[in-house]
């Protein structure tokens, strides 16, 4: 893919400011409390590392990995899990990082697992949200952008084949 093909959506400066802004917050939603945060594998870590360096908290990491795209530009509707948490997390404060929500599938799927470990709380925050995709109704606490319905890739959203992960800013390809 050549730089020209690329068009700049959202730049690296305005997802550091809207990441920090969002670890701030949730330094305040759990002062006092030990959460486990699970970012949503691959896609979410390049976010999850971000955020938590911005939450001054005690906390704990685990992952969980997720994938309903292979290597096509919309979601087959089919979720695999691909990599489960090793810690119980019943009775846990559980913040789920996720890179992008669009049909909703992915995350209802991922929330109904987590739910089902009996958390004492699940507080779901999304670096991307593209409402104008979504299938299910699914709950986000916080998304630090809303985007429009365009395929997305860098900082850490992946684009077919499995490549631009490594962008600081989040590119679309050009109309």
């Amino acid at each position: 893919m050549e730089a020209g093909e690329l068009e700049l959506l959202i730049p690296a400066g305005e997802i550091e400011r809207g990441v920090r802004e969002l670890g701030s917050r949730l330094t305040k939603i759990y002062r006092g409390k030990q959460v486990v945060v699970i970012p949503l594998l691959k896609g979410g870590f390049m976010f999850a590392s971000d955020l938590i360096r911005c939450m001054d908290l005690d906390l704990q990491i685990e992952f969980l990995g997720a994938a309903s795209y292979g290597e096509q530009t919309r979601s087959s509707g089919e979720v695999r899990l691909t990599l489960d948490t090793t810690m119980p997390l019943k009775d846990r404060d559980v913040l789920l990082v996720e890179d992008i929500v669009d049909t909703g599938l992915t995350l209802a799927y991922i929330q109904k697992l987590i739910r089902s470990r009996e958390p004492a709380s699940l507080r779901t925050v999304v670096l991307l949200d593209k409402t104008a995709r979504r299938k299910v109704d699914v709950e986000v606490d916080e998304a630090v952008f809303d985007i429009p319905d365009r395929f997305v890739f860098g900082y850490g959203l992946d684009s077919p084949g499995g490549f631009h992960r490594n962008l600081s800013d989040i590119v679309t390809i050009r109309e």
